[in-house]
């Protein structure tokens, strides 16, 4: 008997506890992020307010309201059974990055308290000296800064042993230049804004004041049980395809696509939604992709900003989840000519503090002509940088 027929014989699905009951969506989501809801629950109404200001017109919070924000995070944190906690960075590697810290904080002799300050919240201080930084300095400059993000909401990652705090910041050198991919998105958002609001005052709209890019990222995969998974040096080394003959049974009658989904995938994608809808991430629709054992989630748009970690963490999620229903995710882009990649299809708008669609055609000739001059100006500034979009999402 070759080695992949006995591996043949031990693919089977794993035992799960049956859900008789399943929980509503809307009584759990977002409970392990400390969105704004939750933030107002912690704060006085003045700092509240004050982050409130912040988000939407860019006036700094004081030193006192960072304290209080950092003490309010730190013991809804605690409360959930959190013990450490994390500035959660995205280096120029295509992956997240974190350096987790514990709350303790040294009282005295022997004894301990928890402790979380503003200024820890707002500023970390990694060691870079390992990461990409694009040549902006030598690798003994090892200087790096993390600085929090509050656009985007702190969340709560559990293992079976702990829970971690996380804080989405930006990740930048001494002097200020970006070495992560958030802050360069951050400031293209900031200066968007800038042009859409003026072109919005010629069409009359004196009372908007900012301008967002939205975006859902329909993220595709590949899922493979772990057994076959470990017979494949290309599969553990790189995630992808590289040597091997093809597929007995390709993609070729596309029957696959929108088909009847197996259990044990559905069992696989239930999990992930529920973990999904715990971090705030609002996974809508789920479906067969159309390569053989390719699949697909799809979320509900949301700020760029906000909706890129949330792709980064729904990735994460199916990478663990998977391993439970001793699957193995493969996110890999597209291979080769022919053959499916796990891509992302990103749908892309932008929309006012009023929360309209800039790009959804007008019901009259008035608001037809806005939808135009907008169109035509996203059409105009792709035709001028396009080598820059190329290249800002170009990677090996």
């Amino acid at each position: 008997m070759s080695i992949r027929q006995k591996i043949l014989f031990k693919i089977k699905s794993t035992d799960l506890p049956k859900a008789d009951h399943p929980k509503k969506v809307s009584s759990y989501f977002g409970e392990n992020t400390f969105g704004v809801a939750t933030m107002r629950k912690y704060i006085s109404k003045k700092t509240f307010e004050a982050f409130e200001r912040w988000i939407s017109e860019g006036v700094t919070i004081s030193k006192e309201q960072a304290n209080d924000i950092a003490d309010a995070m730190k013991e809804w944190a605690i409360q959930k059974g959190a013990t450490y906690y994390t500035h959660w960075f995205q280096p120029m590697t295509g992956l997240t990055a974190e350096k987790h810290d514990s709350f303790i904080s040294m009282e005295g002799k022997g004894r301990v308290i928890e402790k979380f300050s503003g200024n820890k919240l707002i500023q970390g201080e990694p060691d870079a000296s390992s990461f990409p930084s694009g040549g902006i300095r030598a690798t003994f400059e090892a200087r790096g800064y993390t600085a929090w993000d509050p656009s985007s909401p702190a969340f709560i990652i559990e293992s079976k042993l702990g829970k971690t705090l996380c804080i989405p910041t930006i990740f930048i050198s001494y002097n200020g230049e970006a070495l992560d991919k958030k802050l360069p998105l951050i400031r293209s958002d900031e200066a968007l804004s800038r042009s859409a609001v003026n072109i919005l005052k010629i069409f009359g709209h004196k009372n908007i004041k900012k301008v967002i890019s939205t975006c859902g990222a329909e993220q595709e995969y590949f899922l493979i049980d772990k057994n076959y998974y470990n017979l494949r040096q290309d599969l553990l080394m790189t995630g992808r395809t590289l040597v091997g003959a093809p597929s007995p049974k390709g993609q070729q009658l596309e029957d696959q696509y929108f088909g009847t989904i197996k259990e044990r995938v559905a069992n696989f994608m239930y999990e992930v939604a529920e973990e999904a809808y715990r971090l705030g991430i609002p996974v809508m629709t789920r479906h067969n992709e159309v390569a053989p054992h390719q699949y697909e989630f799809a979320p509900i748009f949301e700020e760029s900003n906000l909706a890129a970690d949330h792709n980064q963490l729904l990735m994460d999620v199916m990478k663990k989840v998977a391993l439970r229903h001793n699957f193995v995710v493969l996110l890999h882009e597209k291979p080769f000519a022919g053959i499916n990649g796990s891509g992302k299809h990103l749908n892309w708008s932008l929309a006012d503090d009023h929360g309209c669609n800039l790009l959804n055609p007008g019901e009259t000739p008035e608001d037809n002509l806005q939808f135009l001059a907008i169109l035509a100006a996203v059409l105009r500034g792709v035709y001028l940088h396009a080598d820059l979009l190329r290249a800002s999402v170009a990677m090996a």
